[in-house]
């Protein structure tokens, strides 16, 4: 994958982000789109390698539209300034999910405000195991890839159905249980790029393991 052509691609993108740019760029982008979901199919294809419960997602359907959802968000741009793509994508799961863009680039996984079905059972795997999770998210290993859960809107007080004086208070008052890994553009150019994702995703496969059990309840 030509992460420069990438790169230089989406920096002239949004300079002009408008249809006509894009008409007149769509063979670029057509092109580009087709060597990412390449790239994606052989990254898959690796992951599969790294543990059995692996859910294969093929690049076509693991990539994102590039095109900003303008009905609910008619104030951003009409197109995005990243690639981006979900892997190990099991329905009703936290996906493994990569971003390249010209503002950041990034690794990340875990459920961003999930649906209340999902987030209610999240919670109770926390009421009934909190330990497990927080052991998780104590790890050296772990803190130094991804410092702590990714920072979001949180509860004032305790969750419907549970005690502010519970003793992982702290963990249910969470609307968001995701991290992330920040990259550099010299990250992604680099050779072992590959090796680095697959760091990453070993390091959080536990944390989204203990969230899929606990949204499976």
């Amino acid at each position: 994958m030509n992460f420069q052509n990438l790169f230089d691609f989406l920096t002239e993108l949004q300079k002009n982000n408008n249809k006509e740019w894009m008409d007149a760029n769509r063979k670029w982008y057509r092109s580009l789109r087709e060597e990412f979901i390449r790239w994606l199919d052989d990254l898959d294809w690796t992951m599969t390698q790294l543990h059995n419960d692996y859910f294969p997602t093929p690049g076509k359907r693991g990539i994102n539209r590039i095109n900003n959802n303008l009905m609910f968000h008619p104030h951003k741009p009409v197109y995005k300034d990243h690639f981006g793509a979900g892997l190990d994508k099991a329905p009703n799961s936290a996906d493994f999910y990569i971003e390249i863009g010209v503002k950041q680039c990034l690794l990340a996984g875990g459920f961003w405000r999930p649906e209340p079905k999902t987030l209610r059972s999240i919670r109770d795997g926390i009421d009934y195991n909190g330990e497990e999770l927080q052991e998780i998210l104590d790890r050296p290993s772990f803190k130094k890839l991804f410092g702590g859960l990714y920072e979001d809107e949180k509860l004032t007080n305790a969750p419907k159905g549970f005690t502010n004086d519970h003793s992982h208070i702290e963990l249910l008052r969470n609307k968001t249980f995701a991290v992330e890994h920040q990259l550099s553009v010299e990250d992604v150019l680099r050779n072992d790029f590959k090796e680095k994702i697959k760091k990453v995703y070993l390091e959080m496969l536990p944390f989204r393991q203990y969230l899929n059990n606990a949204a499976s309840v």
